[in-house]
């Protein structure tokens, strides 16, 4: 516990006192002088032509700043009522307008420095103003916003709300406390957030339901009215991300797996069935299907779903998720993008039953970098049946997942000197409001490099002009040596924070 302690109060002291000494422009930096010199070279690196396979093909990037690359890189979120995408990285919010996919143009910035707010998350309400827009951020340790130091954070377990209705002045709003774990939060419903939850914690079982009813004043509903206090809602895959589907379900994974839960009372969770046995890693049948954490989640086509259907993506029965194994020094095993079969969703215990998994070594991307961490991480699933995902060193993998019992390798992009954390596809507006429907552009969210844009190739279409019909050998993929910017006791922190309490 002393190590932990130290540990966090290294990390948070870091980035506490970054937006003093760098000023408002300058991201936090966790490493010492020393790294200053090896700047020149990462930047380098990080621009050299990537390796790619056909079916995608990289556009453009938006950097970071030229003194430390990867300001966008740690997560984003696309507006629903406005072509917008809010990013954030460990020194500011950003906000995009998107209306031309390819040239995502930055309009706003808020300085912001945090850790680590892994999961930005969209919401919006309607007013009889307007519209209001927000994101929301979660405090693991620190917040700091200079031109809004009223709203320091130095413990951790903290709701933020980002105000972005005004896309060229984002501003925070409102805060809340916790009582279990922020790092992540996510609405409910995106299109009328007025409920949130937490990540929660592994060690108690537990999580937090925020109500966004006033978002000037959100606050912890309280899941225990007898007891003293603020008691916070029990689940037993506690520990990392809510995900909520079209059908009025929600899956909470940890590092006990996975759980579904009925959250059309939002403000009163019910439990419905988990992913068992297998999804804690405990089942011998299923070797390797959770080493560490079940990262995240999604259930395409909920609304279709009828129980003893089988498997397949339009029977709205497949839940689709990455297991981090954050840890594991093997890039070929380092954590796997999954499917589960939803068997049943009338309260049966154990119902999510495993189909298919990959890892980065069946991915036709090999050899594996050098020296990386190469686990899958957040994904983004487009109508038609492909995955965008985020390999941190293993670069952006595309994943053909049409056939859920038998997912394949689609295109891959990896550059050196990168950690892609996120994936995604941007959405088709149409006069302003987001559809259901997906644009063949791609954004790899990238600590190292920023945000990368890529044109992808879908089943059905033409090659675009210009792309290359063969993988890139202008930097050998085995030669790859990604470095992440969060080091020093940040990073020891990061791991103290992913291991089970």
């Amino acid at each position: 516990m002393t190590t932990r302690r130290n540990a966090l109060a290294s990390a948070a002291a870091l980035l506490a006192a970054a937006p003093l000494a760098l000023g408002l422009a300058v991201p936090a930096s966790a490493h010492g002088g020393s790294d200053l010199d090896e700047r020149p070279a990462l930047r380098e690196r990080a621009s050299a032509a990537p390796v790619e396979s056909d079916r995608i093909e990289h556009v453009s990037q938006v950097p970071g700043l030229p003194s430390q690359p990867g300001t966008a890189g740690i997560s984003g979120c696309f507006m629903k009522t406005a072509p917008l995408f809010v990013t954030s990285g460990v020194e500011s919010v950003r906000v995009f307008n998107v209306r031309n996919p390819e040239e995502p143009r930055l309009v706003g910035t808020l300085p912001n420095a945090v850790f680590e707010n892994e999961a930005m998350n969209c919401g919006e309400r309607r007013t009889a103003n307007g519209v209001q827009r927000f994101a929301l951020i979660g405090v693991d340790l620190v917040d700091a916003a200079p031109t809004q130091p009223e709203h320091t954070n130095a413990g951790g377990n903290e709701l933020i709300v980002v105000d972005v209705t005004r896309p060229a002045a984002p501003r925070i709003i409102s805060t809340a406390p916790g009582t279990t774990s922020t790092h992540t939060v996510a609405c409910v419903d995106e299109r009328d957030c007025r409920t949130a939850y937490s990540a929660g914690d592994s060690s108690s079982g537990t999580f937090s339901v925020f109500d966004l009813r006033d978002l000037q004043k959100p606050r912890e509903v309280d899941a225990n009215a007898n007891r003293a206090g603020v008691q916070p809602f029990s689940s037993p895959t506690s520990g990392h991300k809510w995900n909520f589907d079209e059908a009025g379900f929600g899956t909470h994974t940890g590092f006990d797996g996975a759980s579904m839960w009925r959250t059309t009372k939002p403000r009163n969770p019910q439990l419905v069935t988990t992913t068992g046995r297998a999804g804690r890693g405990e089942d011998p049948a299923y070797p390797g299907w959770n080493d560490f954490i079940l990262h995240n989640s999604f259930r395409p086509n909920a609304d279709a779903f009828r129980a003893g259907a089988a498997p397949s993506i339009a029977n709205g029965n497949v839940l689709l998720v990455t297991e981090e194994d954050y840890e594991n020094p093997d890039c070929a095993t380092a954590g796997s993008f999954q499917t589960w079969w939803v068997k049943r969703l009338d309260g049966s215990p154990s119902a999510i039953v495993p189909l298919d998994k990959v890892e980065l070594a069946d991915l036709g991307s090999f050899p594996s970098p050098v020296g990386a961490f190469c686990s899958a991480h957040w994904f983004d699933f487009r109508p038609g049946g492909l995955v965008a995902a985020g390999f941190y060193g293993g670069g952006t993998q595309l994943l053909d997942v049409r056939d859920a019992r038998d997912i394949k390798p689609y295109a891959h992009s990896v550059w050196g000197a990168s950690e892609v954390w996120d994936a995604m596809w941007v959405p088709v507006y149409e006069n302003g409001r987001q559809t259901k429907r997906r644009t063949d552009v791609v954004y790899a969210i990238d600590l190292v490099r920023g945000l990368d844009v890529y044109d992808v190739r879908v089943p059905g279409e033409r090659a675009p002009a210009g792309a290359a019909g063969d993988d890139s050998a202008a930097l050998p993929l085995g030669q790859i040596a990604p470095m992440g910017l969060v080091g020093g006791a940040l990073f020891a922190s990061l791991l103290v924070r992913r291991r089970r309490a």
